[in-house]
């Protein structure tokens, strides 16, 4: 399925004139018809999915108890 950078843009949710860059920088893949550019859909999914692999390791992470320091003595 293709996207015009409106559309893309939505969908990443990005900035156009980012996504518009990105597009004349090469870094997205898309397709010129004469009118505007037609970017296919496909391409970000890879992405996506390291994103949300990403962020599911950072709350595990930021989730995970603080362990006692076993250096700690009580000499009270």
């Amino acid at each position: 399925m293709y996207l015009t950078i409106p559309e893309t843009a939505e969908f990443l949710s990005m900035e156009e004139t980012k996504i518009n860059a990105l597009v004349l920088q090469g870094r997205i893949r898309a397709v010129h018809d004469g009118e505007q550019f037609l970017i296919n859909k496909e391409q970000f999914h890879t992405h996506l999915e390291q994103v949300e692999k990403y962020r599911k390791m950072i709350l595990d992470y930021l989730n995970e108890p603080i362990p006692e320091d076993i250096d700690v003595k009580d000499e009270d």
